[in-house]
């Protein structure tokens, strides 16, 4: 049995995304991408994983049934109303788990005892209590909550609390349904259960907020302040209405005010983004740019203060390092309100070493440019250098170029390559048409290079649009853009691909152009 122990510092994290943020609209997963999760969630170190509610349907109860089969690492638990076959039916397909828990609840509220439940608070009770009491016949890992509890009368939840801890439950859970509470008000209310129910030493208190007030993660650190040791929560605050408690913030919160918050958690905290985007896939539910920690966003820099500052100490604006939840690196956006120091940053990681008096003149066109357009890019950053200081020399030149795809046929591609006097003519395959012919570019031209990024659109309407492609390749610690256009896209992707070659040939090699590397 779990015991809370006022001087224990760590806190369980109680991850629901598979059956509360599955609850979100629009989202639905099938068994496997479920199973696919729940293994995520092992990797990322949660202690308990709320894998389904067995009783809802034949699909949940498989889920969690296949959860607590495969996946090992956490305590897997399952949802049941106080009613005895949905408890049998939770025990049931937990089972196979090594360590299994059953998490019953009920309404606590007046409005949702009247309303929904249609029951007093002395059937309530009751009913709560014959629940727990069976389902601590089934295991030792008895869960309770009692919905809506802040907006309960207090006295009443005191009592019902009480009650289930006398007839076995090992955590008690203290939802806010509805995201009604502030933190101040929800931190009261954990003290005085601890400081009024008889017995609740004995467990552990679990929160569940929701955030449609967007205090979630502000009530459930406010709980953990006031003697809470469990927060239940899930991947990208996804859930019912506005969602819940997100876990990348409650942990990374905790990780970094620990000088106020006191505990720990035992999560992989570098396993959040890959987390984040899995869940973000599976579901459909794209992550919204800004989102703390995990958003596109949570490590980008455009004012030119901040980029200086970045620049200067990464403390300066980051409380945390992206590598410390997964993201690889800070990234710098380049807009109208970049600095200098930003723009050259940005330029010497291309590969470019300016003097002041080029990088004066680009960052004017670069001002004028950044009016224009939200976000300036690399490619519009190398156009910029090569029209301030001089066009790039031809190193390698697509002289010929032949395809073959299709349905049941290995891809692959010819390629002949004028460099200088030489002719340089190679064949090769791959896994489709673009990979081939850059396998045919790679023999040909005998550089090894990391293909960072990749990307195709049209830049004109109707089926003869022009195709751009606009690739990034890393080559000894340097990155280079390239940039091709074609009706065939397949053409253009070459072009890219020797465009890209040309300025690595030309920034790594010093004394070829002005300003190279």
């Amino acid at each position: 049995m779990p015991k809370q122990d006022k001087n224990d510092n760590h806190v369980v994290i109680f991850d629901s995304t598979l059956r509360d943020a599955e609850q979100s609209p629009g989202a639905s997963l099938k068994v496997s991408e479920k199973v696919e999760i729940a293994h995520q969630l092992a990797r990322l170190g949660v202690d308990v994983i709320e894998a389904g509610y067995p009783r809802s349907s034949d699909v949940q109860f498989e889920a969690v049934h296949r959860i607590s089969k495969e996946v090992e690492g956490p305590i897997i638990a399952g949802l049941a109303r106080t009613v005895e076959k949905d408890i049998d039916a939770a025990a049931e397909a937990l089972r196979p788990a090594r360590r299994w828990r059953i998490h019953t609840f009920t309404s606590t509220s007046p409005v949702h005892m009247e309303y929904m439940l249609k029951m007093s608070p002395s059937e309530v009770l009751k009913k709560a209590v014959k629940a727990v009491r069976h389902a601590r016949s089934l295991t030792e890992d008895v869960e309770f909550s009692g919905q809506d509890a802040p907006r309960s009368d207090v006295k009443f939840l005191y009592e019902i609390i009480q009650a289930v801890i006398e007839a076995g439950a090992t955590t008690i859970n203290i939802p806010d349904t509805v995201g009604y509470s502030t933190p101040e008000e929800f931190g009261r209310l954990i003290a005085d259960l601890r400081q009024n129910v008889p017995g609740i030493d004995k467990v552990i208190i679990s929160t569940h907020c929701h955030n449609d007030l967007g205090m979630a993660t502000a009530n459930s650190l406010a709980g953990v302040v006031n003697g809470a040791r469990q927060i239940e929560c899930t991947i990208n605050g996804l859930g019912e209405r506005a969602g819940n408690a997100s876990l990348e913030e409650v942990v990374m919160a905790i990780e970094t005010r620990k000088d106020i918050l006191k505990c720990s958690t035992g999560i992989k905290t570098e396993e959040l983004y890959r987390t984040s985007r899995l869940v973000s896939r599976l579901m459909g539910i794209e992550v919204q740019p800004n989102k703390a920690i995990v958003g596109a966003n949570a490590f980008a820099h455009e004012s030119g203060i901040h980029v200086d500052g970045l620049l200067k100490h990464r403390s300066t604006y980051e409380i945390m390092t992206p590598e410390s939840v997964g993201v690889t690196k800070s990234k710098m956006v380049l807009g109208r309100h970049s600095g200098r120091h930003g723009l050259k940053a940005r330029c010497e990681e291309l590969g470019f070493e300016l003097d002041e008096q080029q990088l004066q003149g680009i960052y004017e066109k670069f001002t004028e440019l950044a009016d224009k357009k939200k976000e300036v890019f690399d490619e519009d950053i190398i156009a910029l250098i090569d029209d301030e200081i001089t066009a790039l020399p031809e190193m390698f030149h697509l002289d010929y170029l032949q395809c073959s795809s299709g349905t049941g046929t290995l891809p692959s591609a010819t390629v002949r390559i004028v460099r200088g006097e030489q002719i340089l003519q190679e064949a090769a395959w791959g896994d489709g048409p673009v990979d081939a012919t850059y396998n045919a570019i790679t023999k040909a031209t005998g550089l090894k290079v990391e293909l960072e990024n990749y990307s195709i659109r049209a830049v004109t309407g109707s089926s003869e649009a022009l195709g751009e492609a606009i690739l990034r390749i890393r080559y000894e610690g340097k990155v280079f853009v390239g940039r091709g256009v074609s009706t065939d896209i397949i053409e253009a992707s070459a072009k890219a691909y020797i465009s890209a070659l040309n300025h690595m040939m030309v920034r790594t090699n010093s004394g070829n152009t002005l300003g190279a590397k």
